[in-house]
């Protein structure tokens, strides 16, 4: 899910049915009598000039990518703004077919999206192939993407983010707390003011059911949906609005399925502290290079020292745009397996740091901004929209917390998450906002469902992978490792899956990215997670991720 302030760095029944929370679904024969079935508008796709493609693909992979972009379709399909108000306003839903290649076999099709709230999936079908792993998927499925309302090339909106005022340095203080809470919700009732009809449709039920339009539209029976993050959460309620319209479904790094934004925090810095425990203990086996203890208690206990003496004296450096406190401590320390070479090399250069300069990795992690650095081409793609992302968390969030709980919760995580806790943004979340709030009840049964759970990760806690199955049912695939989203990138898991969608048998899962066995590879981390704003981390943050998935 993208974030929603400054400091988060955070993708079918022959109809759409009306289910919300006051009013019951239709059948699907009384939703097909209501409704004809939708028609896809075909037409040429974008053409992307050289500059937005060297944004958007390695120059290695351009070769590949613009060869499946040539095969790409592009469409549009009207859709109602409110689906139980069918004969009302209507919005644009953009959607792309990679069609497949054995015709002679073609199993179907499988829609996907690559999570959000916001995330754009128009170019997904193209991106996957690129990246190699699960060639074999589009052999004998048409795979489609698109941009949920609100997102891209789909019809959109966009409010401004929350001034909140420029970086505290060293803990947040009750008073700055507060004076970021009231920004960020004014600017959340602006927002939800803005275009209430609009904005309080941005929902993922509302998405679920454009996507069973979409389903019509191609003449589809039932649809195969392959799901990362917060597409899980899209594919859960899919299939609980449109059981007959599923055929298999995969879904990689689970979402919550009782949502608020006081358990999704709660959940995720818990997840975060714990695998910082498992990153002490792989220091401390190497501890001839990092010397920063050999047991994992002695180097959890110096980690913890080394933040709270980062948060008394924050270290500025000259050749650094932002000082130094505890909370870059903590990010160093919620990292990743595959960023842990990197991070311990961090943890120890802090340790030893005497200024005045940076020391080198650390400067390395931060990206220091250019005023050379040339604006994004007019024609490049949006890959994410904050609007979209605040407006469907907050549509779906009953917490909305006041200032006092808001605070008391901010404060019982840093408490209980003492390596990584301050890796933590305290933010509003979601008070503010003026429209009501929406659920959706889950249900069991419609089609074959795969739950693909990774046993350490953060952004997706491994926990809501079982929760989500004694909700809605289905078979867990388990990935050890501590990677969001890694199933479509490892070629093992990745072949499980194309497997999978051919025959519907899976086993229980893969070992994912392994654990890096040198201490040596530090380089492998820093160009890991690129992207960060100027002046911060490269590696992933958990604030970054706070309101994202």
């Amino acid at each position: 899910m993208t974030g929603m302030n400054r400091s988060m760095a955070l993708s079918m029944a022959a109809v759409t049915a009306a289910l919300v929370a006051a009013s019951p679904p239709e059948t699907g024969a009384a939703a097909a009598a209501a409704h004809p079935r939708p028609t896809i508008t075909w037409q040429p796709c974008p053409a992307y000039s050289d500059e937005a493609l060297d944004m958007m693909v390695p120059p290695d992979l351009r070769y590949r990518f613009e060869q499946l972009l040539g095969r790409l379709e592009c469409g549009t399909i009207s859709v109602p703004l409110d689906h139980t108000r069918p004969r009302g306003r209507k919005i644009t839903v953009a959607l792309t077919r990679l069609p497949a290649t054995d015709r002679a076999h073609r199993l179907g099709s499988i829609a996907l999206n690559p999570g959000g709230p916001g995330g754009s999936g128009y170019l997904m079908p193209v991106q996957l192939l690129t990246q190699g792993a699960a060639d074999g998927l589009n052999d004998r499925y048409d795979l489609i993407g698109f941009d949920p309302r609100g997102v891209g090339y789909s019809t959109t909106t966009d409010c401004p983010d929350a001034d909140e005022g420029p970086d505290s340095i060293g803990p947040l203080t009750k008073a700055q707390a507060r004076t970021r809470y009231r920004a960020e919700a004014e600017a959340n009732a602006a927002c939800g003011r803005s275009d209430p009809a609009f904005l309080a449709r941005l929902t993922t039920a509302d998405v679920a059911r454009d996507l069973d339009l979409i389903r019509a539209g191609l003449g589809e029976r039932k649809l195969g949906f392959l799901g990362v993050s917060w597409g899980t959460w899209l594919g859960v309620v899919y299939r609980s609005l449109f059981p007959a319209s599923v055929s298999r479904m995969f879904l990689d790094s689970v979402a919550i399925p009782d949502f608020s934004l006081v358990a999704f925090s709660d959940g995720r810095a818990a997840a975060a502290e714990r695998n910082a425990r498992r990153m002490t203990a792989w220091l401390a086996e190497r501890d001839e290079r990092y010397h920063l203890g050999s047991t994992a208690r002695q180097v959890s206990a110096t980690i913890a020292a080394l933040r709270a003496d980062y948060d008394t004296n924050p270290r500025a450096f000259t050749d650094l745009p932002i000082a130094l406190d505890g909370s870059f401590v903590a990010v160093a320390a919620s990292q990743d397996a595959p960023v842990w070479p990197l991070a311990g090399q961090v943890l120890t250069e802090l340790r030893e740091a005497t200024g005045p300069a940076a020391p080198p990795t650390v400067k390395e992690v931060i990206r220091v901004p250019s005023t050379s650095e040339p604006e994004p081409p007019a024609d490049l793609p949006e890959q994410g929209n904050r609007t979209m992302n605040r407006a469907a968390f907050c549509n779906e969030d009953p917490s909305r917390l006041g200032f006092e709980a808001a605070w008391a919760a901010y404060q019982r995580r840093l408490a209980d998450n003492p390596l990584t806790g301050r890796s933590l943004g305290f933010s509003a979340g979601c008070a503010g906002w003026p429209l009501p709030v929406q659920t959706v009840d889950l249900r069991r049964g419609g089609g074959s469902l795969v739950l693909s759970g990774h046993r350490w990760e953060t952004p997706s806690p491994y926990e809501w992978t079982w929760q989500t199955r004694a909700a809605v049912g289905g078979t867990v695939y388990t990935v050890d490792d501590d990677v969001h989203g890694s199933v479509l990138q490892q070629p093992d898991c990745a072949a499980d899956v194309v497997r999978y969608f051919g025959t519907g048998r899976i086993d229980r899962g893969c070992a994912g990215v392994p654990v890096p066995a040198d201490a040596a590879e530090k380089a492998a981390g820093i160009a890991a997670f690129p992207g960060a704003s100027p002046g911060k981390v490269t590696f992933r943050t958990l604030a970054a991720s706070k309101l994202s998935l």
